[in-house]
């Protein structure tokens, strides 16, 4: 089921954010500065070419670096890329086979306006893994 709904939103969606957070990704990176956001902007974008099956996790080792930059991220980037993906869920919540997507495109909110510090996993792996700690 994982993989269906996976290939009908990268029909539908995947493949434009991907491309979008690839390319932000690029551009932080020539920027030489902005290099941790660009990882982070690439990260973001293989979750969102392939988002079903996989979660976000924060990461314990992250520390005030992250914090800062991500402060910093949700000033200048984070905030319109959430309200990009609020608008884009809504014309996918009015078909019924758009709900899931919308989730999904929902789901990748909280990573678009804090990307430091988190990590992404299998969904398989995050309640085995994270119960341990």
């Amino acid at each position: 089921m994982k993989t269906l709904l996976n290939i009908i939103w990268l029909i539908f969606s995947g493949l434009w954010l991907a491309i979008g957070y690839y390319i932000a990704g690029i551009i932080c990176c020539i920027l030489i500065v902005t290099i941790p956001w660009g990882i982070a902007s690439f990260r973001i974008g293989n979750y969102a070419l392939w988002p079903f099956g996989r979660e976000v996790v924060e990461t314990r080792s992250a520390g005030i670096g992250a914090t800062l930059g991500n402060i910093i991220w949700l000033i200048v980037a984070g905030v319109w890329l959430a309200i990009g993906h609020v608008v884009t869920s809504i014309p996918l919540f009015l078909s019924i086979i758009g709900i899931p997507l919308g989730w999904a495109n929902l789901k990748l909110i909280p990573v678009s306006l804090m990307p430091l510090g988190k990590e992404i996993v299998d969904s398989n792996t995050v309640l085995p893994r994270y119960q341990q700690r």
